[in-house]
């Protein structure tokens, strides 16, 4: 049984993600570690989990006072942007671990190729440092997008094995821009630039600052989400991905794909638990993946709606995902999704971004 000492040694507000008793077991030694992204949800959790192991947390950030959803907890900011050489020496000057949880994402009505070649210089900007202050072991966060389908219909579910083909969604800068990404960082990484590389599948959770896909959540929650579409999702808590980035930054092999995956479910059985979890009418109807492709195909031509018809694109690319690999490396449990959403629904109440809920799960 734990104490009260050893609880409250790392156990901080908000944050479920590491366990007391595989605490106790290790050995607390204070690393310092730098994360990019903090002031979003997956590089947030990432922090938090950092502070619960008792490790000191650098961060950098892009708007001078902005803290994310780390508001009030020990973490050193640093301001500045991802392609300023000075500032990033300054944020890597003493670091032991780096935790890159924020990858370039398309915005705008810019090109396929003009995404990309924003993504990867980037991301060469982040290396480049990172190399020049001696390449302490870093985690990149990449997607779930850059992991392909089996080759040849294999029936199982897509693992690190399986890469996404450039090209297969050519309107989607998403799809491509993150396989470009994750490829510039592979070829990096070597013994002396020790890089491993996370793809989480779609994460839900507290912490979701930018709504990444609490959107979602907050869509059930009304009850407006009546159609849903046959296509598998594969979903994970936010502090399990947390966790499993650590567990990657000291164990992880270098060069290698972890996928952070929990439950292979339909996007329909999603949204009834998720609409349920809210007290809320869940879908009514469910529409063939097919019938996607129409009018995925008309708003890609509107301006600025371009990303979005790529997006709707992908659904039936979507794969189901093994995570057996995180699961014997890293350690990765998902932990029950009723809890998942329990805990992002009560994030989202007291942030005042969802009434209270009728019923609790």
């Amino acid at each position: 049984m734990a104490s009260a000492d050893a609880r409250k040694a790392v156990e901080l507000p908000g944050t479920v993600c590491v366990r007391v008793e595989e605490c106790e077991s290790e050995t607390m030694s204070e690393r310092h570690v730098l994360v990019l992204g903090a002031t979003g949800f997956i590089g947030g959790q990432v922090a938090r989990a950092c502070l619960a192991r008792g490790w000191r947390v650098r961060a950098l950030r892009r708007q001078a006072g902005a803290t994310g959803d780390l508001a009030g907890l020990p973490v050193e900011w640093i301001d500045g942007d991802l392609a300023d050489p000075q500032a990033m020496g300054l944020a890597l000057k003493g670091m032991q671990f780096v935790f890159h949880a924020a990858g370039y994402y398309p915005v705008g009505g810019a090109s396929v190729a003009e995404h990309i070649r924003r993504g990867r210089r980037m991301m060469q900007s982040v290396l480049q440092a990172w190399q020049l202050a001696g390449a302490p072991r870093m985690v990149y966060t990449s997607s779930l997008s850059t992991i392909g389908w089996p080759p040849g219909g294999q029936p199982r579910p897509a693992d690190e094995r399986d890469h996404y083909v450039p090209g297969t969604l050519p309107r989607s800068a998403y799809y491509e821009v993150k396989a470009a990404m994750e490829r510039q960082a592979l070829e990096t990484a070597s013994a002396q630039a020790p890089l491993i590389v996370v793809n989480p599948t779609a994460v839900f959770g507290p912490g979701d600052v930018h709504r990444t896909t609490a959107r979602l959540l907050i869509l059930a929650a009304r009850g407006w989400a009546r159609l849903s579409v046959s296509a598998p999702l594969n979903v994970i808590d936010v502090r399990d991905v947390a966790s499993a980035h650590l567990a990657a930054a000291e164990v992880g092999a270098v060069g290698e794909r972890y996928i952070l995956g929990g439950w292979n479910l339909s996007v329909d059985e999603f949204l009834k638990r998720a609409a349920e979890a809210a007290g809320a009418p869940g879908p009514r109807w469910e529409v063939p993946v097919e019938w996607i492709d129409r009018p995925a195909g008309l708003i890609s031509h509107l301006p600025g709606l371009a990303s979005a018809a790529g997006h709707l694109e992908a659904i039936r690319f979507w794969p189901t995902f093994d995570s057996g690999k995180a699961a014997r490396v890293l350690g990765l449990r998902a932990r029950p999704l009723e809890e998942t959403l329990r805990d992002a629904y009560a994030w989202l109440e007291a942030r005042g971004q969802l009434r209270p809920r009728r019923t609790m799960v």
